[in-house]
């Protein structure tokens, strides 16, 4: 009765893919551009820049920023433009849109920077759980880029996954 016990899972072959591992752990902010409407309403073009010029952009060193208008307002394309040129120079990453935008964004830029032949021919597990919030986005632009390139994608926990797709 003194047998060994073997772990499986480790014996495998499986490779892990905990996207976690690429969440980008600075700061994310919401720049709304309604406080710097007239009247709740309109954007006046030279209050605006007169803002963009006095404006110390330093708070934003290494943050990540999605910029919105939270109002029913008009707010001009080239407001939201000269807006990110502005924080550009200080703030890791800017966007257009809500902090889901900005995850997806985030992730979309990690996903970039990976070199997935690293899993050419291998039995992926996607990990499926995780401490932060993950947009479903990224799973599926994840699924999309190994697809092609894997022998098997699987969705879980080396021990208990879903699988996927098989590439015959």
């Amino acid at each position: 009765m003194d047998a060994e016990i073997v772990n499986k899972v480790a014996n495998s072959g499986l490779i892990s893919f905990d996207l976690e591992d690429y969440f980008h752990q600075g700061d994310r902010l919401v720049y709304d551009i309604k406080d710097n409407l007239f009247m709740g309403l309109i954007l006046k073009e030279k209050d605006f820049r007169e803002f963009l010029k006095t404006k110390d952009w330093t708070e934003y060193s290494g943050k990540n920023v999605a910029i919105i208008c939270s109002e029913d307002a008009i707010v001009p394309t080239w407001a939201y433009m000269l807006l990110a040129i502005q924080l550009e120079p200080y703030a890791n990453m800017v966007v257009f849109g809500n902090l889901e935008d900005l995850e997806k964004k985030l992730y979309e830029q990690a996903l970039n920077a990976l070199d997935l032949e690293q899993f050419a021919g291998q039995r992926i597990v996607v990990k499926g759980c995780s401490n932060s919030q993950i947009p479903t986005y990224v799973y599926v632009e994840l699924t999309r880029r190994l697809k092609p390139i894997v022998k098997s994608l699987m969705f879980g926990e080396p021990c208990s996954t879903v699988p996927l797709f098989k590439n015959k």
